[in-house]
């Protein structure tokens, strides 16, 4: 039995910690001296997350469908989707909603032109 207690104290413990280092951080809070008494601007701190690759996607829509009905899909097939022509494609970064957007073309290749942003507060609270 203190196998098993052992066990539950090392998952508290564990499960403390990492609520310790998943504590939200403010842009604001990153300036200030950083780790070993070294002095660091904010800059300097905002420069080390600058490069983590994040993945952006465009949804244009969603559609829900029974399994019987994808083993049917083939080429040519169509799926409605829950979005009316014309109306903007959402952009995901990391699967979180950040913008909203239309496609356009430019050089034969597709992009997409941000008509409307998500305010920093509300991607913020989404992310909580």
């Amino acid at each position: 039995m203190s196998d098993m207690d052992d066990w539950a104290d090392a998952l508290a413990e564990q499960a403390e910690q990492e609520s310790k280092d998943a504590e939200p951080v403010e842009l604001e809070q990153l300036d200030g001296d950083g780790a070993g008494g070294e002095s660091t601007t904010g800059n300097e701190k905002l420069d080390a997350i600058l490069d983590i690759p994040v993945t952006i996607s465009m949804e244009v829509g969603r559609s829900n469908i029974t399994i019987r009905n994808l083993l049917q899909l083939n080429q040519g097939s169509v799926i409605e989707l829950d979005r009316v022509a014309g109306e903007s494609l959402d952009v995901l970064v990391n699967g979180t909603l950040i913008a909203h957007g239309e496609v356009v073309v430019v050089n034969d290749k597709f992009g997409i032109r941000l008509t409307d942003v998500i305010s920093q507060t509300e991607r913020i609270k989404k992310l909580r």
